[in-house]
């Protein structure tokens, strides 16, 4: 318990981990030392409620095994935290599975619990039972009843088919908030690689087309006063007679057109990250959704600029097929880099969605003053 349990997922392995899959305990550093506060807060409750157990006829039996098996479950709680070394991108897995735990020994704590004591930890297990059973599900009305029977004065006994039950039930609601969590793990591991496949989309895109510049320019050739010229992002050529040949516009694009649209893309997607941020609440667990929703905008943002001119260019919007100046193209890129918002609002949503279902199913959804778009 003292000494220091590092690169314990490397030793299950039986080999050193990488330098490459290791790394220094880092971030969430509140999260694990209220763990550890609630530790040593719930060993000096186990051992009171051992005591308290003992002196019970009824209980006495059993109450040493399920002590030992709650103080088991302390320990490898204490001994998740300890160790400072964890396999890549996976900073918070430690906190998650120290809090398996912690519940674990809550649960088996409930065995060893005096009618007194569960009576006065019964308001907490009946709030977490509603959070995730809805009012009609059987688990949820029966342990209303089992409250309802406990609350009785008259009432001097906890039976052990109810015992069980309310053990048996919280134990379950705790493990689907686990589950709940691990869902919003899920979802942020998704928006990264899928931002991580948007950026090298953009950054391929973007060298593709300074290898290749007249692959598929972003030029247009306006017609003033019957003359045509050939407008690029970056440069625009003289205005001739007749209408521009594919040589000309070629020798008009220059290899960082496509470049100067995806930043001018990326910095329209960081603006409307910021405006995003006043609907933000932000969130007590490990997992940095609103981040990662706010990085998914800015390849997308890349991507729509360069895919919003080609659309112009090949005519797909009537009467903006010929942008006269490289001001007028900017300006665009401009328009359709903020346009991003509109293929990843649904993502937000769901982004948001996915925090307010670990508070579990049976508590209202958010106004729109919590911050709720």
């Amino acid at each position: 318990m003292n000494g220091k349990r590092t690169g314990s997922w490397a030793g299950s392995l039986g080999r050193k981990m990488p330098f490459w899959a290791s790394r220094k305990e880092r971030g969430h550093w509140e999260q694990k030392e209220l763990l550890l506060a609630r530790i040593a807060e719930l060993d000096a409750v186990l051992h009171a409620l051992e005591t308290r157990a003992l002196e019970d006829s009824e209980r006495s039996a059993l109450a040493p095994y399920y002590a030992e098996k709650a103080r088991a479950e302390l320990d490898a709680a204490t001994k998740t935290l300890e160790h400072e070394d964890h396999p890549m991108m996976r900073g918070a897995a430690h906190t998650g599975v120290a809090q398996s735990h912690v519940d674990a020994a809550l649960n088996l704590m409930v065995w060893l619990a005096s009618l007194d004591d569960v009576k006065a930890l019964l308001p907490q297990m009946v709030a977490l039972v509603e959070e995730h059973f809805t009012p009609t599900d059987p688990r949820h009305e029966r342990i209303t009843e089992i409250a309802g029977k406990l609350n009785d004065p008259n009432n001097s006994k906890l039976a052990p088919s109810d015992r069980a039950f309310l053990a048996e039930t919280v134990s379950l609601a705790r493990r689907l908030l686990r589950k709940e969590t691990l869902r919003v793990r899920s979802f942020v591991r998704i928006v990264v690689v899928v931002t991580i496949g948007l950026t090298l989309a953009a950054v391929g895109l973007a060298i593709a087309a300074y290898a290749w510049k007249d692959m598929v320019p972003l030029c247009f050739t306006p017609e003033v006063h019957g003359k045509f010229q050939v407008v690029c992002p970056t440069q625009a050529s003289a205005v001739s007679a007749t209408k521009p040949t594919t040589t000309s516009i070629a020798n008009t694009a220059r290899e960082g057109d496509y470049l100067v649209v995806e930043i001018v893309g990326v910095v329209s997607a960081g603006i409307a990250s910021a405006a995003a941020l006043r609907r933000i609440r932000g969130t007590s667990l490990p997992y940095n959704v609103p981040v990662v929703l706010a990085l998914l905008k800015l390849p997308t943002g890349a991507l729509t600029a360069v895919l919003g001119l080609l659309l112009m260019r090949g005519g797909f919007i009537p009467g903006l097929s010929a942008l006269d100046s490289t001001a007028q193209i900017i300006a665009w890129a401009v328009v359709f880099g903020y346009s991003q918002q509109l293929f990843t609002k649904s993502v937000d949503n769901q982004g948001q969605a996915v925090l307010d279902a670990v508070r579990g199913p049976g508590l209202p959804a958010p106004s729109v003053e919590d911050g709720k778009p």
